[in-house]
C-alpha cells in the first residue's frame, strides 16, 4: 500500500509518498498556498486518487511539553477536512523537531539556504512519514 506523507505548514504544505510496499518515503513536492485549507484537501484529493493512496500520514505539532497548541490543533482541523473527502486512513504521526533535522541534513548536504528553503517542507514531510512506516514496519 502506498503512503501519502503531509507537513502542513502556515504557507506550505510538503509532501512525500512511499513506494508501493509502504518501506521507503520519497519527497515528493511543495504546494504553497495562502492559508486555502479548502483547495489543499482538494489537491490532496487528487493526489490521492491519482497516484492510488492507500492511508495519509498528517504531521502533527506538539509542542515540547506534548500539549497541543495552535498549530497541532490546525493539524486536527485538517485531517477532519481530509476525512470528510477520502475514505482511507488519515493518521497524526508526532513531528517535533522534524523541520530542524530536515535542516541539518540539508546543511550536511551543503544545500545552498535559497535552495533549502525550496525543498525543507519536502524533506520534513519524507521524515514524517518514513518515522511512521519504521514504527508500523
Amino acid at each position: 500500500m502506498k503512503y501519502l506523507g503531509l507537513d502542513l505548514g502556515s504557507r506550505t504544505l510538503g509532501i512525500a509518498i512511499s513506494d508501493s510496499t509502504g518501506v521507503i518515503a520519497t519527497s515528493y513536492q511543495v504546494i504553497r498556498h495562502q492559508e486555502e485549507y479548502d483547495r489543499l484537501v482538494n489537491e490532496v484529493c487528487d493526489l490521492v486518487e491519482n497516484k492510488k493512496i492507500g492511508a495519509i500520514v498528517l504531521g502533527f505539532p506538539k509542542n515540547m511539553n506534548n500539549t497541543i497548541g495552535p498549530k497541532g490543533k490546525l493539524s486536527i482541523e485538517f485531517q477532519k477536512k481530509l476525512k470528510n473527502q477520502l475514505e482511507i486512513p488519515i493518521y497524526l504521526q508526532d513531528e517535533r523537531l522534524t523541520t530542524k533535522e530536515a535542516c541539518n541534513i540539508l546543511i550536511q548536504g551543503n544545500t545552498s539556504r535559497k535552495k533549502r528553503k525550496k525543498v525543507i517542507d519536502s524533506l520534513a514531510a519524507t521524515i514524517i512519514l518514513q518515522s511512521f512506516l519504521d514504527k508500523k514496519g
